[in-house]
């Protein structure tokens, strides 16, 4: 159940004391705003100053989950909150996610209903009030800050920007089956019973929560859309890179497919796929400089696959535990080796093939299969294992 409102109504008044007149104060927090950070120092206390303004009369708090940025906002934060009393710091070392930072957030507050926004002063502040009244006064389970209705708008959105943005709403929009003009939305309000029930469910990948929300909830949410104009960030840089997207992609895979795959399988599956290009590249230039050693063509070509698979599963599949510096050339090293047995087998494979058939592009193919499983398994296992700990 969705509604669009095309104009914003005064909220009712929120009023500190309960019908039965118990202060609101003694039933515990009503509201959690959740606020992922990464670097954003300078953008975190006129922030809280407009929550403070626009939050009178409510009995609310503020976590700001910050992983472990270089530009110590969570420093900053433990500052401010001798001042600001309802500001709370969670600060995460060793992971990182904007997802998996909302999540905790909520789980770590008490509060009736939470909300979540940016830090960056782009998420219009002023309609929390009016998305909690909607919680409180009427049968909505979700209420979402929409720039795609009457009265929202991106922006100075670039025309790249909103064409990406338009694009991957068609894709949740129909692939998800889905009814939400806005679900790229990361500008929310929920009942906690939400996310109680989604939690187990939800995939914890990239930076749209609300969209896993919803495609995880226990069932179909009443939803309700207000809209609100995306602001200029002030200070600080943008999160949005090219991974954004691939994880966006995983995200949508996942909710679709991943009651049956792993997830990471998927994402080394089709890397391993962009790698079969590469590998059928390298081995058809070996025609030309070894056309009469086909066995070295494809050792030298499985060689170059290797490289192109670590790489960008260092980057995307692994982003979370990505290695860098020295280590990525300490990975690399542990992936050819754990790759190795696979690596002989595909050569051994192949070559099996090629004298019986004489097919080199079948021959490829089968050796490619043959060290998949293999790769995925001892990859996951000697170069990106899991943390131990927090």
């Amino acid at each position: 159940m969705i509604e669009q409102n095309f104009s914003l109504t005064p909220p009712k008044s929120l009023p500190s004391q309960t019908s039965a007149g118990t202060d609101e104060s003694a039933l515990g927090i009503t509201l959690c705003v959740v606020i992922p950070t990464f670097n954003e120092a300078a953008n975190v206390e006129p922030l809280i100053k407009r929550l403070y303004k626009v939050l009178e009369g409510v009995n609310w708090e503020v976590i700001f989950v910050d992983d472990d940025s270089p530009d110590a906002t969570a420093t900053v934060l433990r500052s401010l909150a001798s001042r600001y009393p309802r500001v709370r710091c969670l600060r995460r070392v060793g992971r990182r996610g904007l997802s998996s930072a909302c999540v905790e957030g909520m789980l770590a507050s008490t509060a009736t209903y939470l909300a979540v926004m940016d830090a960056d002063l782009q998420h219009d502040e002023t309609i929390l009030p009016a998305m909690l009244s909607s919680l409180r006064d009427e049968p909505y389970d979700l209420v979402i800050g929409t720039r795609y209705i009457e009265g929202g708008g991106v922006g100075e959105w670039d025309t790249k920007r909103q064409r990406g943005s338009a694009i991957a709403t068609l894709l949740s929009q129909r692939l998800l089956k889905l009814e939400v003009r806005d679900p790229m939305s990361g500008f929310f309000m929920l009942r906690r019973e939400v996310i109680d029930g989604a939690v187990y469910k939800l995939s914890n990948i990239g930076f749209k929560i609300m969209l896993d929300l919803i495609v995880s909830a226990e069932k179909p949410l009443r939803i309700r859309e207000l809209p609100y104009q995306f602001g200029i960030r002030q200070h600080g840089e943008s999160k949005l890179d090219n991974r954004v997207m691939w994880d966006y992609l995983m995200l949508l895979l996942d909710k679709m497919v991943g009651r049956y795959l792993p997830i990471r399988f998927v994402s080394f599956a089709l890397i391993g796929g962009t790698g079969v290009f590469v590998h059928l590249l390298a081995l058809g230039i070996s025609r030309f400089v070894v056309p009469d050693n086909f066995t070295l063509g494809q050792a030298a070509a499985t060689s170059i696959a290797m490289v192109f698979n670590f790489t960008l599963n260092n980057s995307l599949t692994y982003r979370d535990k990505q290695l860098k510096g020295m280590r990525y050339f300490g990975g690399l090293l542990k992936f050819v080796l754990a790759c190795s047995l696979g690596a002989f087998a595909n050569v051994g494979v192949a070559s099996f093939i090629f004298n019986d058939s004489g097919d080199w592009i079948l021959s490829g193919l089968a050796g490619i299969l043959v060290g998949l499983m293999w790769n995925y398994s001892a990859t996951a296992l000697f170069v990106w294992p899991q943390r131990k700990g927090p």
